[in-house]
């Protein structure tokens, strides 16, 4: 099992990130998908929805949603949200998906990096590819190499109720890793997350490659201009040629 698929899938995950600023992230959404001008009824694959509330929020917008994550406890806790236009479904983002065709997806928050081999990583391009419509948008929210490698902080404590998380961060190669520890009920745990650190160009190749066009690269949720040193994220807009 590889570290995402047993670490997202337990309760201490979601507590661990459970103050995640939902208000910018809903402003995020909105100020987007006002950028990309998709009228209500677009239908929107939110690919690596965690606990659903992006996919939840995108729905109340007006769009048809699929909301698809490889944790199945996830998408078990989502299912309780859904309706005629809001689905759930458990799903690999490395698999061709099994819908009609869309008109976006978003893969929003890093939700990507997480492969060790290239060709996996590919692979979600191609996936996402072959689920648009011509003309339809991939929206890769990704970490900024350059302003995660000046800002790591090596060591820091986050408490939550009653458990304290001690976590490690470093950069070993091409990735940053995460060390989390903590104790729970009594029981030590130990879990680690490790995400690639892709360049602009890399990112560029593997979407040239599948058919994508990149049209533009914002800097952070409020959509400004992307500056390499300073910009906190690299939200990638592609459009399916």
């Amino acid at each position: 099992m590889e570290w995402f698929e047993s670490w997202f899938d337990t309760p201490y995950y979601h507590l661990l990130y459970s103050n995640r600023d939902y208000t910018e992230a809903e402003n995020f959404i909105t100020k987007l998908t006002a950028d990309l001008q998709l009228p209500p009824q677009s239908k929107i694959i939110d690919l690596a929805c965690g606990k659903g509330r992006h996919s939840v929020f995108l729905n109340k917008l007006g769009y048809d949603v699929l909301g698809l994550d490889l944790s199945r406890q996830s998408i078990e806790s989502d299912k309780q949200y859904e309706n005629q236009t809001l689905l759930f479904e458990v799903h690999d983002m490395r698999n061709p998906i099994d819908a009609d065709p869309m008109d976006a997806v978003f893969n929003l928050f890093t939700s990507f990096g997480y492969f060790d081999n290239e060709s996996d990583d590919k692979k979600v391009f191609q996936s996402v590819y072959n689920a648009l419509k011509p003309g339809g948008y991939f929206v890769l929210d990704y970490l900024n190499e350059e302003f995660v490698r000046s800002t790591l902080v090596p060591e820091t404590t986050i408490t939550r109720g009653d458990i304290e998380f001690r976590i490690l961060k470093k950069i070993e190669g091409r990735h940053v890793i995460k060390d989390i520890r903590f104790e729970a009920d009594g029981k030590p745990f130990h879990f680690f997350e490790k995400v690639k650190l892709h360049t602009l160009e890399a990112i560029h190749a593997y979407a040239s490659e599948c058919g994508f066009e990149r049209i533009k690269i914002w800097g952070d949720y409020q959509l400004n201009e992307f500056k390499k040193e300073s910009s906190p994220r690299c939200i990638n807009l592609f459009k399916k040629k």
